[in-house]
């Protein structure tokens, strides 16, 4: 089966994608695309994967990068091929050649542009790693490597959509703690819950950066199964592991 690449206008023309789980090699709770080194899937299978998206992006597998991930709000940056997985949740570089790679299954990969600078930067970022920080750190280290906010572009792919995204009161009470008028991102839900609205937050935090342009896909991963891998689905209907998408853009 072809890949399936998403792509958003607001990012040419740098080569991006986010890519959807269809036209992958793995079976099972995998089946598709799966490119999760961190998942149970067969190793050589997740390889094979993550070799069709380097292709796609006319990349070597080498120069395809992807991070350990752990819910932070630190940027690496990228200025060669690295056998290693550092602990970071967004990346960015000036490198040309090089591919940016995020790995998700509900949360937001986000994919910043700045054409003019040749600057381009990759994030991860969930509930967490948005209420810390990590579109703002992103934008600044694409800052560092000479990009101008004016003239950056944030594309948020495939994500978990509010009415999928069932929370509790300690969760909303976490947002409020942060700035009261994050209950603009919350709606009541059943039994004393809330459904909150991880793109619109991610956007607002971008926009709030005063970069130049801010986008959301418009994708929920929770709710399109022969799309997307989504964690939260995957819990609900007792699986034992989930898939990973990946999103990716290069210079």
């Amino acid at each position: 089966m072809t890949l399936e690449i998403l792509t958003h206008d607001a990012l040419t023309p740098l080569r991006h994608g986010f890519f959807t789980r269809r036209g992958g090699a793995s079976s099972g709770v995998f089946s598709g695309l799966n490119c999760g080194q961190g998942s149970s899937d067969q190793s050589e299978v997740v390889a094979i994967n993550r070799g069709r998206v380097a292709e796609a992006m006319g990349v070597e597998t080498d120069t395809l990068l992807t991070l350990h991930q752990v819910h932070s709000a630190d940027v690496e940056v990228i200025d060669g091929p690295r056998k290693d997985r550092p602990k970071a949740d967004a990346m960015v570089t000036a490198t040309p050649g090089m591919a940016l790679g995020i790995l998700t299954a509900d949360c937001q990969p986000v994919l910043f542009a700045d054409p003019e600078a040749g600057v381009v930067g990759a994030a991860h970022a969930g509930w967490r790693g948005a209420l810390d920080g990590v579109l703002e750190a992103t934008v600044s280290a694409m800052e560092g490597l000479g990009a101008q906010r004016k003239t950056i572009t944030a594309v948020i792919g495939p994500s978990i959509s509010q009415r999928a995204y069932e929370v509790g009161p300690e969760f909303l009470e976490r947002f409020m703690d942060d700035d009261p008028d994050n209950s603009r991102f919350f709606a009541n839900g059943v039994d004393g819950k809330y459904q909150f609205d991880l793109p619109s937050y991610g956007l607002h935090r971008l926009r709030e950066t005063e970069i130049g342009q801010a986008h959301w896909t418009r994708h929920c991963t929770y709710s399109d199964a022969d799309r997307f891998f989504s964690y939260r689905r995957a819990t609900h209907q007792g699986d034992v592991d989930y898939g990973r998408l990946i999103s990716v853009i290069r210079l």
